[in-house]
């Protein structure tokens, strides 16, 4: 998908929540705070890390921070056509956080594309899925694609929207 035709994908009328949750759902956890007016340096010190490819760095993390450790290997998946990554897109609609029986976590994760035609849905989220995996502590690891709600520009980020150049 060209980036001129982000614009054009859904009817800028449409809104959605992030914070909707599914019922009979595990632990939920929401998704990180877009508007916070700044990152500590060691937050901003791993999302670096991690953008570079460095997973490595996130399996030294203490179990209480899988959720930071998620959405910032998250942010490392993108749509080849587009520059942002899925979370700044707006793309991911729902993430949680299982504790399995046996040891380790489950995550499982809800996305959606910015066009139900876009032949990469399938790379995007095994892509996702592979690098999940290879946290520490994940036993499972499961990436949804889903339609509903619909996707619409609204949804991208502010960092989003700045590396689009919609600032």
């Amino acid at each position: 998908m060209e980036l001129d035709e982000l614009h054009e994908v859904v009817s800028p009328s449409q809104s959605f929540s992030k914070d909707q949750s599914l019922e009979g759902s595990p632990e939920r956890v929401g998704v990180p705070d877009t508007q916070e007016p700044r990152e500590s340096a060691a937050r901003q010190r791993r999302a670096t890390a991690l953008r570079m490819g460095s997973l490595a760095m996130a399996s030294h993390h203490a179990a209480g921070d899988l959720e930071e450790q998620v959405w910032g290997v998250l942010k490392t998946c993108y749509d080849p056509e587009i520059p942002v990554n899925i979370v700044d897109l707006g793309l991911v609609y729902d993430m949680r956080i299982a504790a399995l029986d046996g040891g380790g976590s489950r995550i499982d994760v809800r996305m959606t594309l910015t066009a139900p035609g876009c032949g990469m849905g399938t790379s995007i989220a095994a892509d996702a899925r592979h690098k999940l995996l290879a946290l520490a502590g994940v036993a499972e690891a499961e990436v949804e694609l889903v339609w509903e709600p619909p996707w619409t520009p609204q949804m991208i980020s502010p960092e989003g929207r700045e590396r689009l150049g919609m600032a």
